[in-house]
C-alpha cells in the first residue's frame, strides 16, 4: 500500500481529511504466512478480540512447529484435542475444510497474491466458513490489496454514518460513498476504522 499517495487522493475528500490528519495508519504488505492468517480468521469470528486471542495462542500450542503450521498438520489433529481449546464443533469443521482444500490443491495460496480481487474472494468463500467479508479481510490485511471496501462491516458503516451523516443500513448509499475513495478504499477503511479505536 502506497500510504502517501493515498492521502494525497483521500484528503479531496472534505469529510474524510480530518481523519487523514488526525491518525496515524500503518501500511499493509504481503503476508508470510497466509494459511496462519485464515487460520486465525476463522477462529475469531464472532468472538470478541480477547477471547479470540486466547483460542488462537491454545490452538497454535498443539502443533510441534508453532511458526509453521500446515495444512496438514491441522487435519492431524482429533476432534476431541481441537475442542480442548475451545473450539466449537462447526469451527473445526470449517478449520478441516481450509486445510482440505489446500492440501487437494483447489485452493494456491501462493497463486492468490497474483489474482484479481474478485478471484480471490471467489476462491476463498468456496472454503466452508469464508463468507465474503472474511475474504475481504484477507485481501486488506494478509495480501495488502489497495482497493477494498467491506460493506458488510459493521464498523465501516458506523463510521461513515457517523462522518456522512447516513444510516449505517443504507448499504447502498455507503457503498456509493466508497466509490468516491476508489482506487484507495482499503486505505480510507483504516482511517475509519481507527476513528473508532479500532487496530
Amino acid at each position: 500500500m502506497d500510504i502517501t499517495l493515498a492521502k494525497k487522493h483521500l484528503q479531496k475528500d472534505p469529510q474524510l481529511k480530518p481523519l487523514l490528519e488526525r491518525y496515524t495508519i500503518e501500511a499493509r504488505g504481503i503476508s508470510a504466512d497466509l494459511f496462519r492468517d485464515l487460520l486465525e480468521s476463522i477462529i475469531g469470528q464472532q468472538l470478541s478480540v480477547k477471547a479470540a486471542d486466547t483460542i488462537i495462542q491454545r490452538f497454535i500450542n498443539l502443533f510441534a512447529d508453532a511458526k509453521n503450521i500446515r495444512p496438514e498438520d491441522v487435519l492431524g489433529q482429533d476432534d476431541v484435542t481441537l475442542r480442548s481449546v475451545g473450539l466449537s464443533r462447526q469451527k473445526i469443521s470449517y478449520l478441516r475444510s481450509l486445510s482440505e482444500f489446500i492440501v487437494s490443491e483447489k485452493i494456491i495460496l501462493n497463486a492468490l497474491k497474483d489474482q484479481p480481487d474478485e478471484l480471490v474472494i471467489t476462491s476463498l468463500t468456496a472454503v466452508k466458513g469464508i463468507g465474503r467479508w472474511t475474504a475481504e479481510m484477507v485481501l486488506i490485511f494478509s495480501l495488502g490489496r489497495e482497493d477494498i471496501f467491506s460493506v458488510g462491516d459493521l464498523g465501516l458503516r458506523t463510521a461513515v454514518s457517523r462522518i456522512y451523516g447516513v444510516d449505517r443500513e443504507d448499504k447502498t448509499k455507503i457503498e456509493k460513498i466508497s466509490q468516491t475513495w476508489s482506487p484507495f478504499r482499503s486505505v480510507a477503511s483504516l482511517y475509519l476504522w481507527r476513528s473508532l479505536d479500532n487496530k
